[in-house]
């Protein structure tokens, strides 16, 4: 039961703050502009601001364990790969963008430091999972975004240079350049630096989510609730059931299978909305998907916690 409430305490906030998005589009306290406005600077400033927080202050090289980030990585890859293959068999082309990048990206880093905390007061590898599998989440759904687009071209030279132009250009891949350097060269952040990068990162989360709620059109999603359960179906069960298991039997225990377990099971981040909305893609797909995840994760995630917890895993 306190699983379950904290659980909820984790969610439900995040679900809530959707909702806040739609209620002030619909009393015209957000126009349409605004929301636009406000999704390119989360976009652009803010959500890379939070990337390059998140691995400036990570301390690799103290708590570094190579097969736990190989695992880590090569799980996040296969995922990827197989919701490509699932998202070939889509009817509809133009959300299949959106069905990759929304079943394979996790909340990992805000849910999963904040989870492992409460169960056992630290979080010394929360970091590695971020990093085998964050900086992979974001540069992954550049690539996947950039490639299917709604307006499909052929692969063409020029068409090849753009992508990668944008691609190297992305604010998202620079935020994380940006912040594995910083954090491989040992330099602390002064403190001054460190309350103003603060006072941005902060506002990626609320702010993407309130405009990914005032974005969200229930009538545009009338015709994607099968793909969006396919979606969440996927993010929440099969990638745990698939890979929890192997965690276990190459040795992985406690802070680390919990660390895995986010990895793989929580629900889908809110950036996966904001990437989408603002590289030509339409959203709404992404926008379901992250409110159905959202919802359902505090029941799967005490599920597979009860289920670690009674075999004496963690």
């Amino acid at each position: 039961m306190n699983d379950l409430i904290f659980c909820l305490n984790v969610t439900i906030p995040v679900f809530l703050t959707m909702i806040l998005g739609m209620i002030f589009r619909y009393l015209h306290i957000f126009t349409d502009e605004f929301v636009k406005r406000m999704n390119a600077f989360v976009f652009s400033c803010a959500l890379p601001v939070l990337l390059f927080n998140d691995l400036s202050r990570v301390d690799f090289f103290s708590v570094w364990d190579t097969r736990f980030v190989l695992f880590c990585f090569f799980a996040t890859l296969i995922s990827i790969i197989f919701s490509y293959l699932v998202s070939t068999r889509l009817h509809n082309k133009a959300i299949q963008g959106e069905f990759v990048q929304a079943s394979y990206r996790s909340s990992a880093a805000i849910l999963g430091i904040a989870l492992i905390e409460n169960i056992y007061g630290h979080s010394t590898i929360a970091p590695l999972m971020i990093f085998a599998s964050v900086p992979l989440y974001n540069v992954m759904a550049v690539i996947v975004l950039s490639v299917l687009k709604r307006e499909r071209t052929k692969m063409g030279k020029e068409v090849l240079i753009k992508t990668i132009k944008g691609i190297a250009s992305n604010p998202i891949i620079l935020g994380i350049i940006a912040g594995f350097l910083w954090s491989i060269s040992g330099i602390k952040q002064p403190v001054i630096m460190q309350k103003t990068l603060n006072n941005l990162s902060v506002l990626a989360t609320p702010l993407g989510l309130m405009a990914m709620g005032a974005s969200f059109q229930l009538q545009n999603a009338k015709g994607l609730w099968k793909p969006a359960i396919l979606c969440t179906f996927i993010k929440l069960i099969v990638f745990v059931a698939i890979f929890l298991p192997i965690a276990i039997w190459m040795g992985f225990t406690s802070e680390k299978l919990v660390a895995i377990l986010i990895m793989l099971g929580s629900a889908t981040t809110v950036s996966c909305f904001i990437m989408a909305k603002n590289m030509g893609h339409e959203g709404t797909l992404s926008s379901t998907v992250v409110m159905l995840t959202t919802l359902c994760s505090a029941f799967t995630l005490t599920m597979w916690l009860f289920i670690l917890k009674t075999l004496s895993y963690i």
